[in-house]
């Protein structure tokens, strides 16, 4: 199973993905071998694990992700994430305020 099929029961709607990595602009948005040593990103898989989020070792692994609350329209960019570190969560407050903001198109 993929992770879109994964997500989509908990998503109603449309979900795109970006297969050549378009969206990410012509810099990659990875962290190297080298962000393992970071304590914060050790506290952050520490924290992942004490809730029971267990993960995949799928995929590539060293890019950072983000997150993308976009309106309708002429609305553009809600809300936007770039992931810093391993971990790095987006505020779910956040998001959730930024969907609210979306307008229906007519």
């Amino acid at each position: 199973m993929t992770e879109i099929q994964n997500f989509q029961p908990y998503f109603n709607g449309k979900i795109f993905l970006d297969e050549k990595r378009h969206f990410y602009g012509p810099l990659s948005r990875k962290m190297g071998l080298m962000g393992f040593v970071r304590v914060s990103v050790w506290q952050n898989f520490l924290r992942a694990w004490q809730k029971g989020y267990k993960g995949n070792l799928d995929g590539e692994g060293l890019i950072l992700g983000g997150v993308f609350v976009i309106g309708a329209r002429e609305q553009g960019i809600l809300l936007e994430h770039h992931e810093k570190e391993f971990g790095d969560k987006v505020n779910n407050t956040a998001v959730l305020e930024a969907a609210k903001r979306i307008r229906a198109q007519p």
